[in-house]
């Protein structure tokens, strides 16, 4: 009899020890556990993480990290962690950060201008998504990716076109560029295709052009005249004399990408670069930077005009003045050297 009395009193302490705990972990599980003021918080996870590294991203804004991790282990989180971004809201119990965890990797808005080089891109993207610049580049600069969507490192620049994507924050270097070259397919309807081939010109040459457009006018409404000129020289074997080709030129030829040029003198036409279009004829062999869409639109829509010569406008600034002769240009020409005389502006 006394043996059944202290078997049952066991029971009884075990079911209450055992209610006690359930109480807890339900109470841990299903209670608000956030100590952020704002709406909602960011979360990265990182590939390869481990419990502890989800803990540290988290500890901030939680009350309790500690009962978050015994939750993770509950529900068994903990040994099948995903990477990504997450949102979690205020007043959110460790049951649904367990939850958002687990299932809703939200994408993110990658965005991109126009970019001198592949590095520049690299590095920019990177501050975006989780992987690095190296492997970013390491991917757009592929020899056996280039020669798949028939590009060069001259023109692999090209593939990237400036706009808003969207990606899942973990995505790698590989799937990043993958996605580019898609959205360059995408791009290249086949309407833009036979314009391109009405003018004469690869889909690489009307990047090329466009990345000139874009240096030359800010001003999205004035690219189609812009571009306008520039095809009438082509067509009539004129030599471009871009003057943002020389100064990329001579960014190229000194490493230093960072210098500012505000002025073309006249010893950098003699510059010996591919990329000096007052000493080599046509297209150069690749952008100088990321054209706008409104910039490559513009080359394959042209305005038709007879202007072979154009110069900043003074009394107009963003703007230029077109001539169809160069007497009419030297006139242009010379109220523009003038002020830029006045504003001392020698390199």
């Amino acid at each position: 009899m006394y043996i059944k009395k202290i078997v049952v009193i066991i029971v009884l302490l075990g079911a209450v020890g055992m209610g006690a705990f359930a109480w807890y972990v339900y109470n841990i599980a299903f209670s608000g556990n956030t100590a952020f003021n704002n709406k909602e918080a960011h979360v990265y996870i990182p590939s390869n993480a481990t419990i502890d590294d989800v803990v540290e991203e988290l500890e901030p804004l939680l009350r309790d990290s500690e009962s978050f991790f015994v939750i993770a282990n509950q529900k068994k989180y903990s040994s099948n962690i995903k990477p990504g971004h997450f949102i979690i809201t205020k007043g959110m119990t460790n049951n649904d950060i367990v939850n958002t965890l687990r299932s809703r990797n939200i994408p993110i808005s990658v965005k991109f201008n126009n970019q001198e080089r592949l590095e520049n891109l690299a590095g920019h993207i990177s501050n975006q998504i989780e992987a690095d610049s190296i492997s970013l580049l390491n991917a757009m600069r592929d020899p056996q990716f280039l020669k798949e969507v028939g590009l060069d490192e001259e023109t692999a620049l090209s593939l990237y076109i400036p706009n808003t994507y969207e990606f899942y924050w973990n995505s790698s270097a590989e799937t990043f560029r993958d996605r580019m070259k898609t959205e360059y397919e995408r791009f290249w309807s086949e309407s833009r295709t036979q314009k391109a081939k009405n003018l004469n010109l690869s889909r690489e040459e009307v990047m090329a052009l466009a990345a000139i457009v874009q240096k030359e006018t800010a001003k999205v409404d004035e690219r189609p005249r812009v571009a306008g000129v520039y095809i009438n020289r082509l067509k009539v074997g004129m030599l471009l004399q871009a003057d943002p080709t020389v100064i990329y030129a001579l960014k190229r030829e000194s490493g230093d990408y960072n210098q500012i040029i505000k002025r073309v003198l006249y010893v950098d036409l003699e510059l010996d670069s591919p990329y000096n279009t007052y000493k080599y004829a046509g297209v150069p062999p690749g952008p100088i930077t990321m054209p706008d869409i409104s910039s490559i639109d513009a080359v394959l829509n042209p305005e038709k005009h007879d202007y072979y010569y154009f110069v900043a406008d003074v009394t107009n600034f963003g703007y230029h003045k077109f001539a169809k002769n160069l007497a009419q240009h030297n006139i242009n020409k010379v109220e523009y050297v003038r002020w830029v005389n006045s504003q001392g502006l020698n390199r």
